[in-house]
């Protein structure tokens, strides 16, 4: 899934537009109005908020694209400036089985939660308010991190990262190719004291040594267009860890990663999406 970018220019009105939509419709329409000059999409259950500078917004087109998935929306127009108070304003802590606390810095910590991560809130995917983040920080809970080697294909924030060095991970190499979402998990991994994240721009995975971990919150397209160096990137008895597909990807990429040597050790759903975790096969050589 690609990640929303940050609303790039507060000197100008927006226009939201929310929709309520299954999560295969959210998918389809935002990628079709991303298209469009859309931009800071922000995905909650069931609904999605997009907006697009007032001045570029084309209603006739947004409503083609809407009605042609039978979906109704509703109009706000945000003043200028005042889009980045509103979303820190509904931007709420999100806790993951008591086992991890994403919140802002002017939310307060929790003792009852094992790790604390502050996430500024820029509107960029992988706050854990998002179905995919949560699924793989809840598959991440149950890995041992503990002096290994981590990738993070497709970092959005650098949460999945941050979390992995707080899980005791030694090194973590977090990839993204945006260049909001690396300046954003700059911020937020100076923001959590984090020493051993080292990031890169990047289109696909890229790495030097093989990782212990991999961890690959983006869509069915790139993971697929990505396997063979996943296989590659893992060591050998390794994991990889997968999400940004839909429920109704999982037939299709469960046959796709068993017909590569994937071995899936466990699939968890939530609201529409689903994350796998997998063991690449690798076959002794003679």
């Amino acid at each position: 899934m690609s990640p929303p970018r940050l609303l790039k220019d507060a000197m100008h009105n927006y226009i939201s537009v929310r929709f309520h939509s299954t999560p295969e419709q959210s998918e389809m329409i935002t990628a079709m109005l991303m298209d469009l000059g859309f931009e800071g999409a922000e995905e909650q259950e069931n609904e999605t908020v997009i907006f697009i500078q007032e001045a570029l917004f084309d209603e006739p087109a947004l409503k083609a694209i809407t009605e042609s998935f039978g979906v109704n929306y509703v109009l706000t127009t945000v003043p200028q400036q005042n889009w980045n108070a509103q979303w820190e304003s509904s931007f709420e802590p999100v806790i993951v089985d008591n086992f991890a606390l994403i919140r802002a810095s002017f939310h307060q910590a929790k003792d009852a939660v094992l790790h604390d991560i502050i996430i500024t809130p820029k509107m960029s995917f992988g706050t854990g308010h998002h179905a995919t983040t949560f699924l793989v920080i809840q598959q991440m809970s149950a890995l041992d991190f503990a002096g290994k080697s981590v990738i993070d294909f497709g970092t959005g924030t650098g949460v999945l990262a941050i979390l992995a060095e707080k899980m005791g991970a030694a090194n973590v190499l977090a990839i993204d190719n945006d260049e909001w979402s690396i300046n954003n998990s700059e911020e937020n991994i100076a923001a959590n004291g984090c020493k051993k994240i080292a990031l890169r721009m990047a289109e696909e995975l890229v790495w030097e040594d093989q990782a212990d971990i991999i961890l690959a919150n983006i869509n069915l397209n790139v993971i697929t267009a990505n396997l063979q160096n996943l296989k590659q990137a893992v060591k050998n008895e390794g994991q990889v860890l997968l999400s940004g597909l839909l429920l109704s990807d999982e037939e299709n990429i469960t046959a796709i990663l068993k017909n590569n040597n994937f071995h899936i050790e466990k699939i968890t759903h939530k609201n529409g999406w689903i994350s796998i975790l997998t063991t690449p096969i690798v076959f002794p050589q003679h």
